[in-house]
Order: C-alpha cells, then sequence, then structure tokens
C-alpha cells in the first residue's frame, strides 16, 4: 500500500465521515442482539434462525475483510467504500422488508459484505489523510472511540426503536443515515489507489474459507435438531475439514493469498489473534444470550433491557482506554492475561443466573465485571498482534485481527446458543416449565463458555511474548481492532 498521505484541505470532515462509516458498522452488529427476542415472537424464528440472523453478518464481515482491504487497495479506496456503504443500506433495508428468516438472514449476510468492503477502505483512507505520528493516533484513537459510542449508542438506540415503531426500524434507521454519508463523501473524499499492486484476487481462497466457516456453523446450529452423531451433523463437519484443508492448499499456491506466509510465521501474532477470537467469542456469546434471558426470561422490555445493559460497552470502553496505557507500561501478556481471565469470572457468575433473578443483585455484577475485562483483553490482543510487525504490513495485521475476532464471534454464538437449545429442548420434553427450562439452557450456555476466556487466558500466559527491550508500541494503532470486540 501507498504509505505516503494524501494532503486534503479538510481532514476534520474527512476524519468526521469516515468515523460516521464505522459507527454505522458497530451499530449494526451490536443493535441487532437486543431485537432478537422482538423478531423471533413477531417473525415465528427458531433457535437456529436466531443464531444465524447473528452469525451470517459476522462470517461475511470476517471471511471477506482481508479481500476488501486489497480490492480497496487496487480498484480504488473512495469506489470500495462508496459501492460498500451502498450494498450496507440496501441490504439494510430488505433485513426491515424480510418476510422469511431466510431472506432475513440472507440480507444479513449482505450486510456483512458491505460492511468488509467499507470498513478496510475507510480506514485505509484515513491512513493516508494523516501523516504518520501525532496526528495520525490522533486521528486512529477517533476512530477507535467511535466503536465504543457505537456499541453504547446500540443499547440506547435499539430499545426505543424496538418497544416504538418496531424491530425493523433497528435496520431502516440504517437507511437515511447511509444515504446521507454516500452523499457526503462524493464531494469530500478524494480517490486513491496503490498503482503497485497486482491486479490479481484470491477469490477462491475467500470463498473456500466462507464455506468451510458456513458448514461448521451449519454442522453446530443444527445438531440440536439432527442429533450430534447423526450423519446430516457428521457429514457437515466432515465437509468444513475438508473446506478448510483445500484453503489451506489454495493459499500456498495462490500469487496473493489473503494471508502471506511471512505474517503467520510470528508466533506471537498468531497466538494474539488466537487471543482475540476467544474474547471475540465470549462477549458474542455472551451478549447474545443475556439478551434473550433479561428479555424471555426476566421479562424486560427491549427499552428496559437496553436501559440495564448499558453497563457492558460503558465498561468495555472504559477498559479499553485503561488498558493502553496499562499495556504501554506491562506489555499485552500480563494485560490480556488479567483480562480474560477476569472474563471468566464473569462467566461463573452469570452460570448461576435464576429464573427469579433481580438486575442489582443478579445481572449487574457479572456485567460490570464482564466490561472492562473485555475492553483490557481486547485492547491488548490488538495491540500484540502489531509487535514486530513491518511497517508494510501493520495494515493486514489490523485487518487479520478484525477477521479473526468476526469469526471468533460467529463461532462463540453458534456454540452458545447450540448449547442453551439442546439443554432447554431435552427439559421441555422432561415436563419442566418452559422458563425454567430456558433458565438452565442459559445457565449451561454460561458454564460452557467458560473455556472461551481459559483458553486465552492460556494462550496469554503460555504463548505471548514480552515486548524486547526498546520495541515501541503504538496503542493507538490498534484502537480501531479493539473498539469493536464492546
Amino acid at each position: 500500500m501507498t504509505t505516503q498521505p494524501t494532503r486534503h484541505p479538510d481532514r476534520g470532515r474527512v476524519l468526521l465521515l469516515l468515523c460516521a462509516v464505522y459507527f454505522l458498522v458497530i451499530l449494526d452488529a451490536a443493535i441487532v442482539r437486543i431485537a432478537l427476542p422482538s423478531i423471533q415472537r413477531e417473525a415465528g424464528l427458531t433457535p437456529a434462525s436466531e443464531t444465524w440472523v447473528a452469525s451470517a453478518y459476522m462470517l461475511t464481515f470476517g471471511t471477506m475483510l482481508l479481500l476488501g482491504g486489497r480490492a480497496a487497495d487496487v480498484l480504488g479506496r473512495k469506489r470500495m467504500l462508496l459501492v460498500g456503504l451502498g450494498l450496507f443500506v440496501l441490504a439494510s433495508l430488505a433485513c426491515g422488508l424480510a418476510a422469511s428468516a431466510g431472506t432475513l438472514i440472507a440480507a444479513r449476510a449482505c450486510q456483512g459484505l458491505g460492511a468488509a468492503a467499507m470498513t478496510p477502505a475507510a480506514l485505509s483512507i484515513l491512513m493516508r489523510t494523516f501523516p504518520e505520528g501525532v496526528e495520525r493516533n490522533k486521528a486512529i484513537g477517533a476512530w477507535g472511540a467511535t466503536g465504543g459510542v457505537g456499541a453504547t449508542m446500540a443499547w440506547l438506540i435499539g430499545g426505543p426503536l424496538i418497544d416504538g415503531p418496531g424491530w425493523q426500524w433497528v435496520f431502516w434507521i440504517i437507511v437515511p443515515a447511509g444515504l446521507a454519508i454516500a452523499a457526503a463523501a462524493v464531494p469530500i473524499l478524494q480517490e486513491s489507489r496503490d498503482a503497485e499492486a497486482r491486479r490479481d484476487f484470491d477469490i477462491a481462497g475467500s470463498l473456500t474459507v466462507t464455506a468451510a466457516l458456513v458448514a461448521l456453523v451449519y454442522a453446530i446450529v443444527d445438531a440440536p435438531d439432527a442429533g450430534w452423531g447423526s450423519a446430516k451433523t457428521v457429514s457437515m463437519f466432515a465437509l468444513s475439514l475438508v473446506l478448510f484443508t483445500a484453503f489451506a492448499a489454495i493459499e500456498r499456491g495462490a500469487a496473493t493469498p489473503l494471508v502471506p506466509q511471512r505474517i503467520t510465521r510470528s508466533p506471537s501474532l498468531v497466538a494474539a489473534n488466537v487471543g482475540l477470537a476467544c474474547t471475540a467469542a465470549s462477549i458474542y456469546g455472551m451478549a447474545f444470550i443475556v439478551a434473550l434471558y433479561g428479555q424471555e426470561v426476566l421479562g424486560y422490555s427491549a427499552l428496559k433491557f437496553g436501559l440495564a445493559g448499558i453497563v457492558l460497552p460503558v465498561g468495555a470502553a472504559v477498559g479499553a482506554g485503561v488498558g493502553q496505557g496499562l499495556v504501554t507500561r506491562y506489555g499485552p501478556r500480563a494485560v490480556s492475561a488479567c483480562g480474560i481471565g477476569t472474563m471468566a469470572g464473569a462467566f461463573v457468575l452469570l452460570a448461576r443466573l435464576p429464573v427469579h433473578g433481580s438486575y442489582a443483585s443478579t445481572l449487574l455484577p457479572p456485567l460490570v465485571l464482564f466490561g472492562p475485562a473485555l475492553g483490557l483483553a481486547a485492547t491488548s490482543y490488538s495491540i500484540a498482534t502489531l509487535l514486530g510487525v513491518a511497517n508494510k504490513d501493520a495494515g493486514l495485521a489490523s485487518g487479520l485481527n478484525n477477521t479473526f475476532e468476526q469469526v471468533g464471534g460467529a463461532l462463540g454464538t453458534a456454540v452458545m446458543a447450540t448449547i442453551a437449545a439442546t439443554r432447554t429442548h431435552d427439559l421441555l420434553h422432561t415436563g419442566v416449565a418452559r422458563l425454567s427450562a430456558l433458565n438452565e439452557g442459559f445457565q449451561l450456555a454460561f458454564a460452557t463458555a467458560i473455556a472461551f476466556p481459559v483458553l486465552g487466558l492460556l494462550v496469554s500466559v503460555f504463548l505471548l511474548r514480552r515486548p524486547r527491550l526498546g520495541e515501541g508500541v503504538e496503542p493507538l494503532e490498534a484502537a480501531a481492532a479493539a473498539s469493536s470486540s464492546e
């Protein structure tokens, strides 16, 4: 990628515009979690369909992100931002108009494609607009903070929309906002591309890894109905394994692979991305189940739950801010271990949520623990992905941790939702009351999910290296990746 910044007469407006793009991406990812119980009641979604509504977006976003970044460099960053934004807006409109679960899931997948096109393009434009140093750090800090604001506003915006005009508006609100951003982008942004980049795209690799992950998630989500030992489930797991193997072969022979081998040779970078995936699996899965618990077991309205749960994104934003300074002083190893270890403790509390619990005594304590711990873990792992990475690969490394985050979030959501649905289904067939069956399913999901932060803790302690003496750590360079975990 060309590294020379583009001199722009009004950088403030450019930064505001790019932050607005990122705000939409984070808002859309977070607001759907609050809306799912209402969508399920009105659209008649099955537990499997609920999971796909959340996961389809994350899968296409995560697996197509690196391809989207390359397309922006080769075809034009402004062009790809506008194309991605247009697809995002149209898919959001389709989500609200969806008359069936299949249509809604397909539209969510298209939203993910749009996000995968416009997010790396926006970040690349930001990096070119602001020169390296203080100006760029401030710009990336603003970009990263926008993610925290988007996650927080999702809880505040979602409740009134769902309880008021209806769940469709959590998608339709994107339409006028997206059109306004596109109208502003045309005259403000300047086109740029990497003239030296080869016009090769690893489309085969992108499609293969996407198909592999879809097969894996399908096997997990469908298992409660088909049976874990059924021929269908075993066949889907086998297909996923074959596709992952094919992806590895494609990458070895690709002229421009999604992930160059030089990147994967860094044990610390790989470990940091695995830790980030564990963090994302924890937060996305937890937020999905907590939203169901709050609205289906405790009987909260979407508005009440949105207000009750806002401590989570606020706490995450605080943790991320504190984490940047701690990583600079102590390194990512200790900070990530502290953060993700605390998340494991929060899961222990969540696994004990009762049917007739109260907000202050049962739900608030684990959320208060989870938020700052999430901020610490996500920030430290994101920074760790850039330690020792050459400047020319910094953009690729940042894109890679976004990919691991989204894929980890999709898998975590699928696993936790499937465990909860299986346990609830089994209890209902033995005559257990519905609320008790739901609650025990959620408890088991939380108890099992402790494995995610425990794996992340092991990665931090045994695989993340300490930064070498004199090695620079720039927390703001990873703020964008960290904020989107909130």
